[in-house]
């Protein structure tokens, strides 16, 4: 069985984003079309699929999309006000989005990427209520703006060839003939994931600067100073002295040692900054919720001649009435839907405080005089 998924955008660009995300996420492109509807036909984009070959060319968009809409919906009363609508809002200017796909599932995977671009509720736009559909992936009859169709191959080629786009609501896909009143309850559960994500727990930030210590150094230096002395002689001169009486010059320096300071620099200790990684374990402790679904069978005319049955085999000997033992057979039922999954064995104590907790044994119906009723209520539920 095919399946056709068509959405309705007020705007060309929220229709080419669907278009675009929808073959990213893997649909193919023979699959997923994009036309828009303007005062001359549907040409909107260059993938429109929509071609007339009469010279009327209103006149050939116009059938084309009625008979796409009356392909989808039907041709009985309602469905022909609904063709009006939908056909009414494409011609209008919208734009629109198809996809066909051979299973329901892959529908449900498109129109969850659709509607995140926002289709518009056909419904609510014909009552020029002008709002966005706020869930684009309703049931049938819900107003959504998404609908989609369940056709048969030869079904889903006529309608891709009458038009390539409608209003989008999604379906249960149920074959035409079969439908049912049928209801249903979803049984939701939660699931709990857990994840990870990196946050900043602080650090360490290391400076670097220039601090300037005074030190003091002793050393020796030496220093020489000429000394000159005079004194008095009174000797003949010696011949070696002959040559006194001469111009001469005697030269003798001074010297000292000054401090001489060097500065050399030396690496005394390295700081060194790394990370240390350590893997820990945490327990969450969450709750999840879930919803249970009990069914209950309500008691009526076949159950009051069903017990009426039963008493007049096994009680109506000891004199007592019916309506002594009708409260018996209905609370055996009742506790039948309220101890749903439990055994008469494991709770039939507690069948027995609650019953005389509510004056059964007051009223004179003892519990052991009612326990077949009750239990006979009560199998008549499980059975």
């Amino acid at each position: 069985m095919q399946h056709t998924l068509v959405a309705v955008f007020d705007n060309h660009a929220d229709a080419q984003g669907a278009m675009d995300e929808l073959l990213a996420s893997g649909f193919s492109r023979q699959d997923v079309r994009m036309s828009g509807a303007s005062s001359a036909g549907m040409s909107g984009s260059a993938t429109s699929t929509t071609t007339t070959t009469t010279g009327d060319t209103d006149t050939g968009i116009g059938s084309s999309i009625k008979n796409f809409f009356s392909d989808l919906f039907g041709s009985d009363d309602d469905d022909a006000r609904r063709v009006n609508r939908y056909e009414g809002a494409v011609s209008g200017g919208k734009c629109v989005v198809t996809l066909t796909a051979d299973s329901l599932p892959e529908v449900e995977r498109a129109a969850d990427i659709v509607e995140r671009f926002g289709p518009i509720d056909i419904d609510e736009h014909s009552d020029n209520v002008g709002q966005m559909a706020s869930s684009g992936a309703m049931l049938q009859g819900s107003q959504s703006g998404m609908q989609s169709y369940s056709t048969s191959a030869q079904s889903a080629t006529t309608q891709q060839g009458n038009l390539s786009g409608a209003s989008l609501q999604r379906d249960t896909a149920m074959d035409t003939g079969s439908i049912g009143a049928t209801q249903s309850i979803p049984v939701v559960e939660e699931q709990l994931k857990v994840g990870k994500r990196e946050v900043q727990r602080g650090g360490v930030r290391i400076f670097s600067r220039v601090v300037e210590t005074p030190v003091n150094e002793s050393v020796n230096l030496r220093e020489e100073h000429v000394d000159v002395q005079r004194r008095v002689v009174d000797q003949p001169i010696s011949p070696a002295d002959a040559t006194a009486f001469k111009e001469q010059t005697i030269e003798m320096r001074e010297t000292a040692e000054e401090a001489v300071v060097q500065k050399s620099a030396r690496v005394v200790e390295e700081v060194t900054v790394g990370k240390q990684v350590n893997q820990r374990q945490e327990q969450i402790q969450d709750t999840v919720r879930h919803t249970e679904v009990e069914v209950e069978r309500l008691g009526g005319m076949d159950d009051d001649s069903y017990y009426r049955t039963h008493y007049q085999t096994n009680f109506a000997s000891s004199g007592a009435a019916y309506d002594d033992y009708a409260p018996a057979y209905t609370y055996g039922s009742q506790m039948r839907s309220q101890y749903a999954g439990r055994q008469w064995d494991d709770v039939e104590s507690d069948l027995r405080t609650d019953w005389e907790s509510r004056g059964g044994s007051a009223s004179g119906s003892t519990w052991d005089k009612m326990k077949s009723a009750v239990r006979h209520g009560w199998d008549r539920m499980t059975s």
